[in-house]
Order: structure tokens, then C-alpha cells, then sequence
């Protein structure tokens, strides 16, 4: 069994009249140009694991955070969106975005299956009147989407998604760094099901594989 982790920097950016801007400079990129939206990825690098034809099993995911999101000035009805994921199938950045509202549902506009979906993740979380002088937001929903299906592919990528809401107030908007946990074991299957699980790990990396 291993345990394995990814870490994401914060992120803080700075509203100013209807744009967002930010540093770009730690992974995270934006989505378009004065928009809220941004993102960061990575990939947990599984093939020393998967070694003699092995399938990796996992047994938890999860993530670690210190804080919740922050705003100063700390405004009723400023709201953030934070989604994490990690999943056997690279994913687009537009996949991504739809995955904080449709999940991996069907219909949603993503290829991202339940069981390609090892964890997924999507919180909100605002300032309302009660909590404004205190500066930290408060968590109004949280939803968890992962199958932590077992995979024979040598990758699982990594995405963390925010969303500044464009109703939130001129100021800066932080979103705290974040680890990403993975537990794991190798084990052998029977052959005609490994070759199975390892066809489709394969089929599905080729949809998109992007370093």
C-alpha cells in the first residue's frame, strides 16, 4: 500500500470592476482573459506502481486544507466555486469547467464517466451578513462524485477548478493551497481481465494526453 500526494498553491486574485486578474507564474492559468475562472493540473505518476502487469486498486482519496477561502474586503454574497478532481482520463479545460456544474453525470457535456472518476469533488462557499466581519467564507454545499474504480493506467490526473463568482465585490480573493491524497495498492488479476481494464486505460488516454 502507498500513499501518495499532490500539492496545489494558493491562488489570489483581484477584482476590479467586472475583470480578474492574477499570477499565472505557480500553475494556474485562466480560463479566458478577465474572467473568474481558472485552473491547475497535474498527474500522479503511477508506473513504478503498475509494474508486472498489476492493476492499481485504490483504497482512498481525499484532499487536506488549511483554510477556507478568504476575501478582503470580506463582502455579504461573494462566492467562490472549488472543484477537485482526479481521474484515469486526461480532461479538457472546458470538461473541467462543466464538471462544477454536471459533475460526471450524463448529458453534462463531458466524456468523464463515474468510473473513470476516481474523486471528485464541487463545494461552494460564500459570505453572508452573519459571518462578513470574520473574512473567512463559509462552506454552503459539498459533493462528492468518485467510483475510486481500480485502473490499469499509469497516470491519474489531477485537476483543481475556481470559480469567482461575478458578483463578488472589487477586492482579493484567495483560495488556499490544497493536498491531494491517493491511496493504493498493486495486485494481479486474472489476465483476459487485465488486458480488458488495460485496452480501455488505453483507449481513453488517447482521447487527450497532454504533459
Amino acid at each position: 500500500m502507498k500513499t501518495l500526494t499532490k500539492e496545489f498553491p494558493r491562488i489570489t486574485v483581484t477584482k476590479a470592476g467586472p475583470l480578474f486578474t492574477g499570477d499565472t507564474t505557480d500553475g494556474w492559468r485562466q480560463l479566458t482573459v478577465g474572467g473568474g475562472s481558472w485552473i491547475s493540473s497535474t498527474y500522479f505518476d503511477l508506473a513504478g506502481m503498475a509494474i508486472d502487469d498489476k492493476t492499481l486498486f485504490f483504497e482512498a482519496a481525499g484532499i487536506q486544507e488549511v483554510l477556507n477561502p478568504t476575501s478582503v474586503p470580506s463582502t455579504a454574497g461573494n462566492g467562490i466555486i472549488v472543484v477537485d478532481i482526479m481521474t484515469t482520463t486526461p480532461m479538457t479545460d472546458n470538461e473541467v469547467e462543466l464538471f462544477g456544474v454536471y459533475g460526471n453525470t450524463i448529458g453534462g457535456g463531458s466524456d468523464i464517466t463515474f468510473e473513470e472518476t476516481v474523486y471528485g469533488r464541487v463545494r461552494f462557499f460564500n459570505v453572508d451578513i452573519d459571518n462578513a466581519a470574520g473574512g473567512y467564507m463559509i462552506k454552503i454545499f459539498d459533493n462528492q462524485l468518485g467510483s475510486l474504480e481500480a485502473s490499469a493506467s499509469d497516470r491519474i490526473y489531477c485537476y483543481r477548478f475556481v470559480n469567482f463568482q461575478a458578483t463578488m465585490a472589487d477586492g482579493d480573493h484567495t483560495v488556499w493551497p490544497a493536498r491531494y491524497i491517493l491511496r493504493a495498492h498493486a495486485k494481479e488479476e486474472p489476465e483476459y481481465q487485465y488486458l480488458m481494464r488495460l485496452k480501455r486505460s488505453y483507449e481513453l488516454q488517447q482521447r487527450l494526453d497532454r504533459d
